[in-house]
């Protein structure tokens, strides 16, 4: 029982942070406006969630992989409007 109770933090943790950045790429791509945004800090927390995924194929650890893996998507969208609009 514990191991599942570790588990279902872990994957609570992963989808909440993962999905918190959904509304991010939405309205940055809707409105291109991405003046608040702070390039270099984006760029660092990408370069971050890329290692992470490293990690988590290096482990093959699939909750770890997954949550990453659709973050890291969702950031280069992100970066690339970022680096498209300014």
């Amino acid at each position: 029982m514990k191991g599942f109770l570790v588990d279902t933090i872990g994957m609570t943790g992963a989808v909440l942070t993962t999905v918190c950045w959904l509304p991010q790429a939405i309205k940055v791509v809707r409105s291109r406006d991405t003046a608040a945004l702070s390039l270099t800090g984006t760029v660092a927390f990408t370069i971050g969630i890329a290692l992470w995924l490293i990690y988590g194929v290096a482990l093959m650890d699939w909750p770890l992989i997954a949550s990453d893996a659709v973050t890291l998507a969702l950031m280069a969208v992100i970066v690339a409007m970022k680096l498209k609009h300014g």
